[in-house]
């Protein structure tokens, strides 16, 4: 294990030191140990190399707020180390980062491996409400469903010690190191640029992954030109800890032979077939966004100035949410159309984006704002927007509180009412 600088990971590595170079990419939520399993008969023929994300498992606490940036600091990491050219495997979160490997830097890797990953891990508000609920509550409520969403139920009836030591591995995870991991999540989407990946790729998927199971595993498959899918029996979404021994045949299986030009690597797969794909630049139907909207065509504009509407959209659905978005353009029609595009032009490209202030205060000064003219009916969305922009629920009793005094007791009286449900809806966890 190495401490490392500000810009790079914790790691560690096994195996001989002339061997190449393999890469595992953890989980959000776990650490290097998910892949103690699998270590042992990888090491016999690769250099393993591991790392830990920002603020797991006593790695330094220094949040990472986006896919890239993650990438960035494992590239950073690897080039103190000299290593240029690798293999990789990664699971879930770790996915993702080899997919944007093999994106943005194609002459670093030499075959990828995709474990419980997707284009697209559910939706942005998923993530963002699953920040909301670590801020206010603490990591217990996450750490605590974890085996749920990892495990099948026989295997955590039957391994209460490893179902116990997933609970206390996200338990001791930094809470703004997670949050920061969720907002990478939410905001990583490459279902168009599939196409592009054009390494040999292994999607391997549990048959019960409820998370990022077979569906996403095949909308990889379909997209990325050389790939093959592995469908592994009786797992869930953490896969290489629930079946270890078909986990590390498989990747000992593509990594032996992706590294070997002239194999025949599709015959390798102790899988069927993948069925006949489409052109690698065509998007399945089955990953196409829902309720996506186009944008109104933006009218010219004039001395030179840049048309904000695309940084207004992405800005007011990183804050209100996607769905939020989603139904108000739905309810515009086209007799108010104009109007959002108005609003998401102005009001969210060009004000919300100013480099003045950041998210939080400008939410603190929407919510006075709102109170202060009586537009209630605005409220609740802006309270959860603030929760999505860092607020704690309270702080925001807190702008309600200072509101009361500049802006009338009955404003404020009636703000925290619709307050507090929103509150009590965004901050309770799931069952």
């Amino acid at each position: 294990m190495s401490e490392t600088p500000s810009n790079t990971l914790q790691y560690r590595f096994d195996g001989p030191e002339d061997a190449p170079v393999l890469i595992l990419g953890p989980s959000l939520g776990t650490t290097w140990h998910m892949w103690d399993r699998q270590v042992p008969e990888l090491a016999q023929q690769w250099r393993v190399f591991r790392f830990d994300l920002p603020g797991h498992g006593g790695a330094p606490a220094r949040p990472a707020g986006s896919v890239g940036d993650l990438t960035t600091r494992l590239l950073a990491t690897l080039d103190g180390l000299g290593v240029h050219r690798f293999g990789y495997a990664g699971c879930a979160l770790g996915g993702a980062v080899g997919v944007e490997l093999a994106l943005r830097h194609p002459e670093r890797l030499a075959s990828l491996a995709l474990i419980a990953a997707s284009p697209r891990f559910g939706t942005a508000d998923e993530f963002r409400q699953r920040g909301v609920i670590v801020r206010t509550n603490g990591l217990d409520p996450i750490a605590r469903s974890s085996p749920d969403r990892w495990f099948t139920g026989g295997f955590a009836a039957a391994q209460p010690a490893i179902t116990e030591w997933a609970v206390q591995m996200v338990r001791t995870t930094d809470p703004g190191c997670y949050i920061a991991a969720c907002e990478a999540l939410a905001s990583f989407d490459v279902r168009h640029e599939l196409g592009r990946v054009g390494v040999p790729t292994l999607v391997l998927v549990g048959s019960e992954d409820r998370v990022t199971g077979p569906a996403e595993a095949r909308t990889l498959v379909a997209g990325i030109p050389d790939s093959r899918l592995a469908v592994v029996p009786g797992a869930s979404h953490l896969v290489p800890v629930e079946q270890p021994a078909a986990v590390t045949d498989l990747l000992v299986r593509h990594f032996g032979t992706a590294w070997q030009p002239a194999a025949d690597a599709t015959g390798q797969t102790v899988m069927p077939p993948v069925p006949p794909k489409p052109a690698p630049a065509v998007v399945p139907p089955q990953s196409a966004p829902v309720a996506e909207i186009a944008p109104p065509v933006a009218p010219p504009h004039t001395q030179g100035r840049p048309d904000r509407y695309e940084t207004g959209m992405r800005v007011r659905r990183e804050v209100l949410g996607d769905a939020h978005v989603d139904r108000v353009l739905a309810e515009a029609g086209d007799f108010a159309g104009d109007f959002q595009e108005l609003l998401t032009r102005y009001a969210w490209g060009e004000v919300w984006d100013r480099p003045g202030l950041d998210r939080r205060t400008r939410s603190c000064v929407t919510l006075t704002a709102l109170i202060a003219g009586g537009h209630l009916e605005e409220l609740a969305p802006h309270v959860r927007a603030a929760l999505r922009n860092g607020l704690t629920p309270d702080e925001i009793k807190e702008v309600l509180l200072q509101a009361a005094v500049y802006c009338g007791v009955p404003a404020a009286s009636r703000a925290f009412r619709v307050a507090q449900q929103v509150v009590l809806e965004e901050t309770t966890p799931s069952e």
